[in-house]
């Protein structure tokens, strides 16, 4: 699986923990920056990953910044991205299982590296559950994000 990952300077520094976890799992990852602590807006990091997943050319993206907020709020502005903010394990598998979710956000000054590998293990394997239930909610949320979506 290609995942692409970005943060902001407030999450790089887990990100650059969670790039070779991701690896040791057989992943390859597509890293869209930033390698420093110096300031940058978080639309700059979520819009490049969305892009990669809506695109194909990632299967997945995990975006990092303080809290996860502001990357949740950017990526969910993306036609075709769902983005959930996680910081515990029921909240990684859930929102896989229920929600198909193709992006994660983390926030770093909330969880420590440690609890945020195991987010991602548990979020990179567990499956959408498919059931006409799930899929309906899914489909439902789709029709709201082609209503306010204009179109060319």
């Amino acid at each position: 699986m290609k995942i692409a990952l970005g943060a902001d300077h407030a999450g790089y520094r887990l990100k650059d923990v969670i790039i070779p976890f991701i690896q040791s799992l057989g992943h390859e990852v597509i890293d869209l920056g930033p390698n420093c602590a110096d300031s940058v807006d978080y639309p700059d990091y979520s819009l490049p990953v969305c892009e990669k997943v809506v695109s194909g050319e990632a299967d997945k993206g995990i975006l990092i910044c303080g809290t996860g907020i502001g990357m949740t709020i950017a990526a969910n502005k993306v036609p075709g991205i769902r983005c959930a903010l996680v910081h515990d394990l029921f909240s990684a598998k859930a929102t896989r299982e229920h929600n198909d979710s193709n992006v994660l956000a983390m926030g770093e000054r909330v969880i420590g590296p440690g609890l945020a590998e195991e987010i991602v293990r548990t979020w990179l394997e567990t499956d959408f559950s498919q059931g006409v239930r799930h899929q309906g909610r899914i489909d439902k949320v789709k029709s709201i994000e082609d209503r306010f979506t204009i179109h060319p």
